[in-house]
């Protein structure tokens, strides 16, 4: 059989910096592991604008639709923030979102031992936190119609976004939750505001319908997400699996992500349906930005895009254990107290670049062979 096939698009700002480690770790796991790749390279964001004066060319699109997997670092920057919304390097990365239906979003949020005391939270609340928040990504309040902004009857103006939901665009990122859990604690929360939202009573009864129907053995709960909020900063280990929405994910997200200490490390995977061979169409990418103000200098955390890899050995190429190798080798390299700039403490030290960040994590994955 052909090598499963990986689509890389580094970007903007950190982007190549940071998937350039990605790289070697790609390269290692076929010499030591047997573990081989098709891999290719493209433009994507403000660096396919620079090069071809859109985003996203549709030959890369056609690229990414074919592939098994696409990697994608960061897109972004100062330098286009004047171009027009249509060309700007965001528009990039949404196409990508829409045109592949990555309907589900897998925003983990865990915190390795050794950076425990990174997190604004206490020490024993975040230790050991391994949870996932699943986000559903292309619906909702960010693209119900009607939308706008228009005059008023009173000289004023309204803004208006429609919540809209169907009973398969929930039923659809449900089941990708449920099929999470059961490869994890086998626990799922589901979240949304059920009390003063009718897209929230829709929402909980298809989560209710896919449970009872198809996955009775799953722990099932429902919250509402402003209480789920609280819960995340009150005792977050509660949690196994988080289900929601599209406007509630982006928040209760990005709330999970700040538990672990710094965004450097923290990954994410937008998964669609099935291709013919039975991979899911996917895009793996850090949770960070282009970080244009440390671009090329060396200071990058790889981490983040180092763990969307491993993401993408446990959800598009079925090699769960392989992943479980990666995060292990990055756990203990911030075990042995190497740290990038942004994981530096109080008690200072000096940092390690984004290259010898990437070759301890490749010498760590030797010392597990």
């Amino acid at each position: 059989m052909a090598n499963p096939s990986i689509l890389i698009l580094p970007g903007d700002g950190i982007g190549p910096e940071v998937m350039a480690e990605v790289r070697k770790i790609i390269t290692w796991f076929g010499d030591k592991r047997d573990l081989k790749f098709n891999v290719s390279e493209d433009l994507v964001g403000g660096a396919a604008y620079d090069a071809h004066g859109v985003p996203l060319t549709d030959e890369t699109m056609a690229k990414a639709q074919a592939a098994d997997a696409v990697l994608l670092g960061a897109v972004g920057g100062p330098k286009y923030d004047k171009l027009d919304f249509s060309v700007k390097p965001e528009r990039g990365l949404l196409r990508l979102r829409k045109e592949m239906d990555l309907f589900s979003n897998l925003r983990p949020a865990q915190c390795f031992d050794a950076l425990a005391d990174f997190s604004s939270l206490k020490k024993d609340i975040v230790a050991g936190l391994d949870i996932m928040i699943v986000r559903e990504l292309t619906s909702g309040v960010y693209f119900g119609e009607p939308r706008g902004i228009s005059p008023d009857n009173e000289g004023g103006r309204v803004g208006i976004n429609t919540q809209r939901y169907t009973t398969e665009e929930i039923r659809r990122v449900a089941r990708s939750a449920f099929e999470l859990a059961k490869r994890r604690g086998n626990k799922v929360c589901s979240m949304e505001k059920a009390n003063v939202m009718e897209s929230g009573i829709l929402w909980r009864e298809e989560v209710q319908w896919v449970h009872d129907n198809e996955y009775p053995e799953v722990e099932l709960s429902h919250m509402y997400a402003d209480a789920g909020a609280m819960q995340l900063v009150r005792w977050p280990k509660q949690f196994d699996v988080i289900v929601t929405d599209n406007l509630f994910g982006d928040l209760l997200s990005d709330c999970a992500a700040m538990l672990t200490g710094s965004l450097g490390m923290l990954p994410s995977a937008s998964l669609g349906a099935p291709m013919a061979n039975g991979r899911p169409k996917a895009l793996y990418e850090p949770v960070h930005g282009s970080a244009p103000d440390i671009a090329g200098q060396g200071k990058a955390n790889p981490i983040a895009c180092v763990l969307s890899f491993a993401m993408a050995l446990r959800y598009s190429f079925d090699q769960g254990a392989e992943a479980d190798r990666l995060e292990q080798a990055v756990e203990a390299v911030l075990a042995d107290g190497v740290r990038t700039a942004d994981l530096m403490g109080p008690e200072g030290g000096t940092p390690v670049s984004t290259g010898a960040m990437g070759d301890a994590i490749v010498k760590a994955l030797d010392a597990s062979l």
